[in-house]
């Protein structure tokens, strides 16, 4: 499943330095997009994110969840960047956390269909 993020739960994470729990245990299997809306790789990422949960679980993996935020979209902009780069380290977009049973396996900045996949393993 593919869900925005809430202001809420960015606030969270600004305020603690990673997401809440509620998020990273979602599902067995969670990725974090944070990007701006008008990235093309953005763009290109977001069209095969509606797949991989298909393509996930026809491989017997565990269901997943997939969050994202379009941060260039939201009054808090300037603040929400300003923590990804400075407490994520990653001044590029998209940027993308992924975890496994609540714990980070790994990040990115863009990757294709088959890299995300693989990342999600």
């Amino acid at each position: 499943m593919v869900v925005v993020l809430t202001e809420q739960q960015c606030r969270y994470a600004m305020d603690h330095g990673e997401f809440d729990s509620e998020i990273l245990l979602s599902a067995p299997r969670v990725a974090i997009v944070l990007t701006q809306s008008w990235c093309p790789q953005w763009m290109r990422m977001r069209t095969y994110l509606q797949n991989v949960e298909s393509l996930v679980h026809s491989e017997n993996h565990l269901n997943t969840m997939i969050f994202y935020l379009e941060y260039d979209t939201v009054p808090w902009f300037e603040t929400f960047m300003e923590f990804k780069e400075n407490i994520f380290n990653n001044r590029e977009i998209p940027y993308v956390r992924y975890y496994k049973n609540g714990k980070l396996t790994g990040e990115s900045n863009y990757v294709s269909l088959e890299g995300f996949v693989s990342r999600l393993r």
